[in-house]
């Protein structure tokens, strides 16, 4: 018995500290046990361009979600923890070999896509793919709501981290997320995060980040006042040592259209909402960001999860 496998005899990798044993067969809030379930995986473009590339991302969807937001757009494999949700099992050295398989196909990082409840196998897979040859980048592409405890398991593996930070007010991570603790555990992982990894550093040929962190931000309808305030967080905690994503892409999904009590964010983020967001953070002087033009809302951003290269 590892120390690894001891934390999923009693789980506390996410805030949620549900206890459950995960080996014996348990589901905590993620919906998950301890055997690896994921989605999909592959080459991704829709990530910001230093880390898309020209090549694509080695995007890995894993299942379930320690967040489960109301708005989520990856809902038939993050939400539906206590039903049958999407996903293949993969063991731990099949999941390096996917690492692997990714980057022959020429992806410009491996990105863990809400890997939080899968940390102690992935930090295996990991170390042993890089023992077979692994040698591109690591992204760790996650909601924010991490422990400390957990995100040091992987110092010195991952070298990008790509959190959200969703919300400042506790009140609004309460009725979206069911985390009224949000913040207070985002803040301590962002430091945490920006610990292991530093400033961002870039190939120079290729413009495509190799170390650093990129926070993202999604603006959600109405909400302008509570975005600013995440803005203004991040830019006085880091200044410009990370990049701020401010994404426009929110895509209100069925389960929030039909659904009264979240009538308010039933519709898409308005241009005007988002001009005012973006005029904030160029007046606090924030100069290391990305912005998304266009028609962004739109299911370009979710990809189909038929468990591609499982």
């Amino acid at each position: 018995m590892t120390p690894l496998n001891n934390i999923l005899e009693n789980c506390n990798l996410c805030p949620r500290h549900c206890g459950v044993n995960r080996l014996a067969g348990a589901k905590g809030y993620c919906g998950q046990t301890a055997e690896i379930r994921a989605a999909r995986a592959a080459l991704h473009f829709w990530e910001e361009p230093c880390i898309s590339g020209k090549n694509g991302s080695g995007t890995v969807f894993f299942s379930g979600c320690s967040l489960r937001c109301v708005y989520c757009q990856n809902r038939e494999i993050a939400l539906d923890g206590q039903k049958n949700i999407l996903g293949k099992v993969i063991t731990i050295p099949r999941l390096a070999e996917i690492f692997l398989e990714l980057q022959a196909k020429g992806a410009h990082n491996i990105n863990l896509v809400t890997p939080t409840h899968f940390i102690p196998q992935i930090r295996e897979s990991l170390i042993m793919a890089k023992d077979q040859g692994l040698t591109i980048p690591i992204v760790y592409n996650t909601g924010g709501y991490e422990e400390v405890h957990s995100l040091q398991l992987l110092d010195g593996l991952v070298d990008i981290y790509l959190p959200d930070l969703k919300y400042r007010d506790a009140g609004v991570a309460a009725r979206f997320s069911n985390a009224p603790d949000y913040f207070e555990k985002a803040k301590e992982a962002l430091q945490e995060m920006y610990r292991q990894v530093g400033d961002p550093v870039f190939v120079e040929a290729t413009g495509l980040m190799k170390k650093g962190m990129i926070v993202r931000h999604l603006l959600l309808p109405g909400q302008v006042g509570e975005s600013k305030r995440v803005l203004r967080y991040v830019h006085e905690t880091f200044g410009n040592h990370v990049f701020i994503s401010i994404m426009n892409q929110y895509t209100p999904m069925p389960q929030i259209i039909s659904d009264p009590a979240f009538e308010d964010i039933a519709r898409k983020v308005t241009d005007e909402e988002y001009e005012r967001l973006l005029d904030f953070a160029e007046a606090i002087g924030i100069e290391l960001g990305f912005r998304q033009e266009g028609e962004t809302a739109k299911e370009s951003f979710i990809p189909p999860f038929s468990g591609e290269g499982l």
